[in-house]
């Protein structure tokens, strides 16, 4: 079935759209974060860090309902067309704030590329019962998740390489031209779905939308329930994804080298998890595994803690190498990618069974709900 999907009409397009635009939106964040650490300088560079996540997440909580509702009253492949062409003019900012080092342009970017990504979620999630057999939902939701993650890998590579001294300015800004163009063609061969609510209004209040969207959710048992369930996910992923890199600093003492190859570990789980749902479920959307999915990532999550909370406080920076062939390093690297493959296995059942639950005419306010409480479930857990 992967094989079909990928060389199909229907999915390959939004397959490589969602790349592009997954590589665009972490390539500029991972990018200002580089240039932060080592370029810029400064004071509390953790702090402006940590706002350039938020300032790209922040648009994502009014938004989604607003996307959901565009999607929903007009024809999908058409809005998508559209946001990928403004996505170019944003990365035109981004290259803009490279060219000039200026940490301004780059976070006004990534505000863009986080309204952008807001409004696109209902799409690339919602088009996909418009196009597909239930029993391909699945594989399908496998793919486009799993389309993510590589673009998290590349961007941890590409990132640090076009904020590194010596790389030539005229490099990076070709490159961030050269994806976001890709990624506007690829969107241009998204075959047309027709609207699924004709008659609908797109309300001008965002806050009221999204309101909205959340109470229409919660008014449906089964729905809510699988609302609740994708939210989580990207709610333990965003505190597991804030607190692994500073225990492991703290603790054991990794460098930098060992932090990307902990992002990397998480990428290759989800990803590897997603592609593996798909291929245990045969073409059937089932959710009977995820408890004990959940207990797997609680036994892992305890135990890294556990095994870390007795160590004591690094004294000395610790390489790739070294962490790799100590046994709380090994041990933590293997925890990670289990942790990481099980939430992957979790949540791909769970965004098929919301996508074939809900109405056509409502489809993508559906997804664009479950968006919302993911976000404020992510914003919320790196508070925490």
């Amino acid at each position: 079935m992967f094989r079909t999907l990928m060389t199909s009409r229907w999915l390959a397009p939004l397959f490589w759209c969602q790349f592009f635009s997954a590589f665009n939106d972490n390539f500029v964040r991972n990018m200002l974060a580089m240039l932060i650490l080592f370029r810029f300088g400064g004071e509390n560079a953790s702090l402006k860090i940590l706002l350039a996540t938020v300032v790209f997440i922040l648009p994502a909580i009014p938004l989604s309902a607003l996307g959901g509702e565009i999607a929903d009253s007009h024809d999908k492949a058409l809005i998508a067309r559209r946001l990928k062409f403004a996505e170019i003019l944003v990365q035109m900012i981004a290259a803009a704030g490279f060219l000039f080092a200026s940490p301004m342009l780059l976070y006004a970017a990534l505000f863009g590329l986080g309204i952008i990504a807001a409004l696109f979620g209902p799409i690339k999630y919602g088009i996909l019962p418009d196009h597909l057999r239930r029993e391909e939902l699945v594989s399908a939701n496998a793919l486009v998740e799993g389309a993510t993650f590589p673009a998290i890998i590349f961007r941890l590579i590409f990132g640090g390489l076009a904020a590194a001294e010596g790389r030539s300015a005229a490099s990076v800004v070709a490159q961030l031209m050269l994806v976001a163009l890709a990624c506007y063609a690829a969107a241009r061969y998204i075959p047309p779905t027709g609207v699924g609510a004709p008659g609908l209004k797109v309300r001008k209040n965002v806050f009221v939308s999204t309101s909205a969207v959340i109470r229409e959710l919660a008014s449906d048992d089964r729905q809510w329930v699988g609302a609740i369930g994708v939210g989580w996910f990207w709610t333990v992923g965003a505190v597991t994804l804030s607190l692994v890199p500073v225990i492991i600093k703290s603790r054991i003492g990794g460098d930098i080298d060992v932090e990307i190859a902990i992002n990397l570990f998480f990428a290759v789980g989800v990803a590897g998890g997603s592609l593996a749902a798909a291929a245990l479920s045969r073409g059937r959307i089932g959710l009977a595994p995820a408890p004990f999915l959940l207990l797997a990532m609680a036994a892992l999550a305890i135990d890294m803690g556990l095994s870390t909370q007795a160590m004591p406080i690094a004294s000395r920076e610790v390489p790739l190498r070294e962490f790799f062939v100590s046994a709380a390093g090994l041990r933590i690297a293997i925890e990670i990618v289990l942790y990481s493959a099980a939430a992957g296995l979790y949540v791909v059942p769970f965004f098929a069974a919301v996508q074939a639950w809900a109405r056509e005419d409502w489809r993508a306010r559906v997804v664009a709900g479950v968006n919302a409480l993911s976000y404020i479930g992510m914003v919320g857990g790196r508070w925490r």
